[in-house]
């Protein structure tokens, strides 16, 4: 009743008392109401994400000495990103080089002897193991010091910087996250009662409603496996490269298809929403607009509603609200 009220007020103020005086219809823009094959959609909650998305984590302990990048910023594959204090690592890679340069000394020294026969062939062996002892143990050593320089694994952006110079390091700790800008993703979860469907058609479209804003997945993919708390399976639902504006951690919804089905279809630009009150100008002829309350479905891809109710196909509606409610006021006397 209150919608309605409302309804009649809004019509009077668009509209006027009389439509015999009110401007025609002629030169407004115009879309026809008309059914349309539309594919039926699961829209289920989504998160994006990046495909190639790293978190660089310690390999040795020490002091973050240097910090070179922060969130946000652009980095390349093998980039300096930080440097941690490793002094001992260095140390005991330099005692390693030491016990290496002797025991290659030592081997060099027995295998001389043993071709002269002065020493038997398991002496040679000894110096050859300790030697390739001494060979692996500089090697690893080697590997600790230079986990100290933290290089980025890939290029891209900077999602997030875990620590600050000055903080104490440890393996295992994370210190930087890089991804990659170009292949993004959104994961969803689809109850067990809609996966049949899903798996039939493995076609999608994500919306980004804060931004208006739909997008045509290139793939889909739903995990083999099912989460036996939630009995939801995950689906990764994959973009096209290069979309801007997009970063790991938005919201989004993606519209699983399921179906098909006829639908009577209604273009987006030509609502008029004031408050509670939902109406197009439906256009006759010659005739003014008539400003008509209608109930819609949400927003379909390509800026269209269902239309549910207030118009029939092959109606004509004005695709720009304000100007048909120009036209249709009285005009002055």
């Amino acid at each position: 009743m209150q919608n309605s009220r409302l309804f009649c007020l809004l019509a009077a103020v668009f509209a006027g008392p009389a439509f015999a005086q009110a401007a025609p219809a002629a030169g407004l823009a115009s879309a026809t109401v008309e059914l349309r094959q539309v594919d039926l959609s699961y829209p289920a909650e989504a998160v994006v994400e990046a495909t190639r998305q790293a978190t660089v984590a310690a390999q040795v302990s020490g002091r973050i000495l240097e910090t070179r990048v922060d969130a946000g910023d652009a980095v390349r594959q093998g980039q300096l990103l930080m440097r941690i204090d490793a002094r001992e690592a260095l140390e005991s890679h330099a005692a390693s080089q030491a016990t290496l340069a002797n025991a290659r000394a030592a081997y060099e020294r027995t295998r001389d002897l043993y071709a002269q026969k002065f020493v038997a062939k398991a002496a040679l062996d000894k110096a050859e193991a300790e030697y390739k002892a001494a060979q692996a143990g500089a090697g690893a050593t080697g590997a600790a010091a230079s986990h100290a320089v933290i290089a980025s694994p890939l290029t891209g952006f900077v999602a997030q910087r875990h620590v600050e110079a000055g903080e104490m390091a440890a393996p295992g700790r994370p210190l930087v996250t890089v991804y990659d800008p170009k292949g993004l993703r959104v994961t969803a979860s689809v109850p067990q009662y809609k996966l049949a469907e899903v798996r039939a058609h493995l076609r999608a479209r994500v919306e980004f409603p804060d931004r208006g804003l739909w997008v045509e997945a290139t793939r889909v993919e739903v995990f083999p496996a099912a989460d036996p708390r939630t009995h939801t399976v995950t689906a990764r639902v994959y973009l096209p490269e290069d979309q801007p504006g997009l970063i790991p951690g938005l919201f989004a919804r993606v519209h699983f298809v399921t179906g098909s089905a006829r639908k009577l279809l209604l273009p987006a630009a030509a609502v008029l929403r004031r408050g509670e009150v939902t109406a197009v100008y439906v256009l006759d002829g010659d005739q003014p607009p008539r400003l008509r309350q209608v109930r819609l479905s949400e927003p379909l891809a390509g800026g269209f509603h269902e239309a549910l109710a207030g118009v029939t196909a092959g109606e004509k509606v004005a695709l720009d609200p304000v100007k048909a409610g120009i036209a249709a006021r009285p005009a002055a006397n």
